[in-house]
């Protein structure tokens, strides 16, 4: 009876929730008055965009890169899922990029992004992105626009609580969504309602090298409750990380009733500096886990993984000065840190109000351990003695805040479908503007850095309904620029997004763009099987492994007629790109080729794979215009019956080569 009364509040209070929100949106798209909008957003042909934004595809696995304020997709950044386009996770080189302790996983859920800082501000470098699935970080670099490295996640479930870096990259930290139980086989093979005893969570701390390479320093195993977001300290908070909590009652089965019934769960604030002292000092327990790191070599394009089988483990509950918590309302989503790193910002998604508190003010009830009790075996700070204060009635469904820089901040409401202005000191509402609808996560450029560009807002909207062409039951999600440098928020654009963006983050394109590659050196291209010269293209059969070693050049692949080919061989397509001038890929398809086509950088070489099932005749062609000739750009590869005596026989242009 109780069970079921749960669940008609509950559905009771959706139907509300629905109400109020189809009841507040604006009656058409025409009520919004966007003024001279469209003059602020264009960006005249040959010119360039201001921002870079880097945006999450969520369920495709990808980023999409989006040129700011013009709303237009420059590129489609492969990461976590396999890419037909470019050969991404079907290229010999590429496929080990996407390896786990799983075996070969081709797809994942990229919510969030990181862009790395230096003293809290971007520095172009690098940009992180989290697999939410099968638990895994990745690097992109932004000099090449490519995933250059993969690290799985052990001991985690639901990597959506990642991947925040620490004010100078000096860490990733991936929080665990789904706790679950730890050690071998049989610590693992426990039954689901022996929750509260057997399942934990993590706090992966990865160590970012001067180089970008990452790996896991430490793990934090904490009590069994979910993460959602989190955010660095930074300035006087730097030192610490601060997590969003819910399911503090540790529920296993029909969350949005079991993980909703206490009035407050927690921010979790982590001292990641001690936790550095307890590891070397030598406190940490080394466990087995086995995980993947996989690394791009740029010298040679050729990713390698490897298999590693222990980490280091920290026990929270076994310090009393690592971990304390915060309590707030409720179900608490958004965990936000404003650029002076003294106020943290709860976003309980079920509640009616915002709590601010001020880190100076959790240092002093830290230090006169005023807490109201401990939650399983960590000390709670009193809820007033951290509290700045309480942004009153600002909307409903309060999800994630972001900062201008001038001392104002930006929540979102999703339920209410709105982004609500609100000055961080006086915690008073300044403005308010509808987005179309149901808004996510919001972005302003450097929002989340010390130093924000408080010129833009980006809202990521989950539901479009009536903004664009039908296209089926399957509608495209949003996104819509505001102008925030004046008092109020302007509707400037509104664009459809690639996948389900979650999250982003904007970087002035000053500080990439002339660092972008636009070849690689020929030269210095380590690849062992590249060819820098089609003197050298040729054809070698080792029993039934065939490789192919194939150069690229507008507008004629060399050698481009090939024989002795015979069925169930295991063909490798060597391709390297001569050209030396920018943008100008090659592609490489062959028929019958059950994988993808490969795209070949200039200067690089790419690998395809092909095993010939039949008899026949097979072309082979370039699959990236290149030229005014780019349709002749083709060959053709004769196989024979598997055991023929057909010798292997190459040329070009009737030269045979030797």
């Amino acid at each position: 009876m109780k069970r079921n009364t749960l669940i008609s509040s509950s559905l009771a209070a959706i139907a509300f929730l629905a109400l109020f929100q189809t009841s507040c949106r604006p009656k058409s798209p025409g009520s919004v008055s966007v003024g001279d909008a469209a003059s602020k957003v264009y960006v005249a042909p040959g010119e360039h965009d201001e921002f870079y934004n880097i945006v999450s595809g969520g369920f495709n696995g990808q980023i999409s890169v989006v040129g700011l304020p013009s709303g237009r997709v420059l590129k489609i950044l492969p990461v976590f899922s396999v890419f037909p386009e470019n050969g991404y996770g079907y290229s010999e080189e590429s496929k080990p990029m996407l390896n786990t302790s799983h075996g070969f996983v081709p797809w994942d859920d990229l919510h969030h992004i990181a862009i790395s800082t230096t003293k809290g501000e971007h520095d172009g470098r690098w940009a992180f992105a989290n697999a939410n699935n099968t638990p895994r970080i990745a690097r992109v670099d932004l000099t090449t626009f490519e995933t250059a490295e993969i690290l799985e996640i052990p001991n985690s479930a639901g990597n959506h609580s990642s991947p925040f870096i620490t004010e100078n990259t000096e860490y990733v930290i991936a929080g665990t969504r789904f706790s679950v139980p730890m050690g071998d086989d049989a610590q693992r093979d426990v039954p689901i309602n022996t929750y509260k005893e057997n399942f934990k969570g993590t706090i992966s701390f990865v160590k970012v090298g001067d180089d970008g390479t990452m790996d896991i320093a430490f793990q934090l195993v904490t009590p069994g409750v979910n993460f959602d977001l989190a955010r660095a300290g930074k300035g006087k908070s730097h030192g610490w990380f601060f997590f969003s909590c819910y399911n503090t009652e540790q529920a296993y089965s029909l969350l949005e009733v079991n993980a909703s019934q206490k009035d407050k769960d927690f921010i979790m604030a982590v001292n990641w500096k001690k936790a550095e002292e307890y590891i070397k000092a030598g406190k940490g327990k080394k466990v087995k886990a086995k995980y993947a790191h996989n690394k791009l070599d740029h010298k040679t394009h050729i990713t390698t993984s490897t298999i590693k089988e222990d980490v280091l483990q920290l026990d929270i509950r076994d310090f009393d000065d690592l971990v304390y918590m915060i309590p707030c309302p409720k179900s608490p989503h958004g965990c936000d840190v404003d650029p002076t790193g003294e106020y943290i910002v709860g976003s309980g998604k079920l509640a009616a109000m915002i709590p601010v508190f001020s880190f100076t003010k959790l240092m002093t009830a830290i230090e006169n351990s005023d807490f109201e009790g401990e939650y399983d075996g960590l000390s709670v700070v009193k809820y007033e003695s951290a509290l700045h204060g309480i942004v009153e009635k600002p909307g409903l469904g309060p999800l994630h805040t972001e900062f201008d820089g001038k001392g104002n901040a930006y929540t979102s409401m999703f339920v209410s479908s709105e982004v609500v202005k609100w000055n961080i000191s006086s915690l008073e509402v300044m403005d308010r503007v509808p987005t179309y609808y149901s808004v996510g996560h919001l972005m302003i450029p450097g929002g989340c850095t010390a130093k924000p560009h408080g010129k833009y807002l980006v809202a990521y909207n989950k539901i479009t309904k009536d903004r664009y062409l039908p296209t089926g039951p399957e509608l495209c999600h949003s996104a819509q620029l505001f102008d925030i440098s004046g008092d109020k928020m302007k509707l400037l654009l509104d664009f459809p997004t690639i996948g389900e963006p979650h999250y982003a983050e904007a970087i002035p394109a000053s500080l990439i763009k002339e660092k972008s590659v636009k070849i690689f050196k020929i030269e210095d291209n380590q690849h062992p099987q590249a060819v820098k010269s089609p003197a050298d293209a040729r054809v070698v059969r080792e029993g039934n492994v065939v490789r192919v070693y194939l150069t690229s050049i507008r507008s004629h692949f060399s050698p481009d007629n090939i024989e002795g080919i015979k069925v169930g061989d295991e063909v490798y397509f060597h391709v390297t790109n001569m050209e030396q001038d920018w943008d100008v890929p090659h592609g490489f398809a062959i028929k019958g080729a059950d994988n993808a086509e490969t795209l070949i950088m200039p200067g690089a070489t790419q690998t395809l794979k092909w095993m010939p099932k039949r008899v026949g005749i097979y072309p082979f062609y370039c699959t990236d215009f290149c030229s005014a000739l780019h349709q002749e750009m083709q060959g053709y590869i004769r196989v024979s019956p598997k055991g023929s005596a057909v010798p292997i026989k190459y040329s070009l242009d009737g030269e045979e080569g030797k």
